[in-house]
């Protein structure tokens, strides 16, 4: 009940400021709102040279991508405790003719856009193992006001960007959206997996950062974030068993949620690091041998260098029960399942992969993301339209 009053109030008091700016002169204006980034970064980018496009990117706290080195537009906190620049963020949502969001965001249920805005939902993952939406599970236990706020925050997408039509059926699903609202042009930030010179660049620069890479193989483990994980002592993964048997040909990177506390480098010298502040995943998959994760989105990009993965689901049944999988989770991944640490172990030393289901994997999530997603998404919204002022 709390809980609801406080959004409830939030999003009275969001509306009013909402409302008041509308009176404002609407401008040629994309207003972007991140809490992930890497898409909003590379349709910026593609924004800048194709269109004089104002631009304004908006940041929510989760978001740790550092725009600021990369573009030269207007950048501001979306939180509460930041409130002129809250107010701002709110002025532009509010006198913008596009805003493109990469999440969901319960602000939108309070939003009454005018009616040329377009709202894009350029959503931060490019496949899905776990249902969400109006399929997750756990809104069951949210009250019938939460639910109808969720289906209102939906019907702001005007459009939402897809991969691959296994995504736009999930989409359609999640989202109680119409087919004739996806628009299948690609995820913009898979194009960096096309660009070999900047590829390039990358793994050099990792590989200065995190020398060892060079010298031996390199194991990623990029878990989805559990509630009950505060350290790495309570994640299921044996660090220990890892570093006896696999430290000699391999090193381990620990890519974590910022509430896991990480503590474990001096116990491991040379064999595990933390690279859970890199703001750029796709870069770090670019060093990677072998990908070990369960119910992240990660392995639909791992999955365009063709290499292997491992998915270490040793909760799967409660996990299927609780958030739900839109299939069997076996026939979904492209890679061994294993349940514990020994499993994992095993599956690495005796090299148990099947790199064909992989690249099947991969052409099947990244139908349109085949190296100018960026393009096709400024062509589509940009140029190939007429943008009114």
């Amino acid at each position: 009940m709390g809980r609801e009053l406080a959004v409830s109030i939030y999003l009275f008091v969001f509306s009013v400021f909402f409302t008041f700016f509308k009176w404002y002169p609407q401008k040629k204006k994309s207003t972007f709102v991140a809490s992930f980034g890497d898409n909003i970064l590379f349709t910026v980018k593609e924004l800048e040279k194709r269109t004089d496009e104002q631009i304004v990117i908006l940041k929510t706290s989760q978001c740790h991508m550092n725009f600021e080195e990369h573009v030269h537009h207007p950048i501001l906190h979306f939180e509460l405790r930041f409130p002129l620049q809250w107010l701002r963020s709110i002025y532009h949502l509010a006198t913008s003719t596009t805003v493109i969001i990469d999440n969901y965001y319960g602000f939108l249920a309070a939003s009454d856009f005018k009616s040329n805005v377009r709202c894009i939902q350029l959503w931060h993952a490019a496949g899905a193992i776990k249902q969400f939406g109006l399929k997750d599970r756990t809104i069951q236990e949210r009250s019938p006001r939460a639910l109808k706020r969720f289906k209102k925050v939906y019907d702001r997408f005007h459009y939402v960007v897809v991969g691959s039509n296994k995504m736009a059926s999930i989409f359609r699903e999640s989202f109680g959206l119409p087919d004739e609202r996806i628009v299948r042009s690609g995820i913009p930030r898979t194009d960096f997996f096309f660009d070999a010179d900047e590829m390039s660049r990358v793994k050099q620069s990792l590989q200065e950062t995190y020398p060892m890479s060079k010298e031996k193989k390199v194991i990623l483990y990029a878990p989805t974030y559990r509630d009950n994980e505060f350290t790495v002592s309570s994640l299921k993964l044996n660090i220990q068993d890892m570093y006896e048997a696999l430290r000699e040909e391999y090193v381990l990177l620990l890519r974590l949620h910022p509430a896991v506390n990480m503590n474990v480098m001096n116990e491991y010298p040379n064999f595990v690091y933390d690279v859970s502040n890199y703001d750029d995943s796709n870069h770090l998959l670019v060093i990677t041998d072998i990908l070990v994760t369960d119910y992240s989105s990660i392995p639909f990009e791992f999955s365009l260098l063709h290499k292997p993965m491992v998915f270490f689901a040793y909760d799967l049944e409660e996990y299927e029960r609780q958030r739900g999988l839109w299939k069997s989770y076996e026939s979904l991944v492209p890679g061994p399942v294993v349940k514990q640490t020994d499993e994992l172990i095993e599956v690495i030393l005796e090299n148990n992969f099947d790199l064909k289901k992989v690249v099947e994997f991969a052409k099947e999530w990244n139908e349109f993301s085949t190296g100018n997603a960026s393009q096709r998404f400024v062509d589509t919204f940009y140029t190939s339209v007429e943008h009114d002022e």
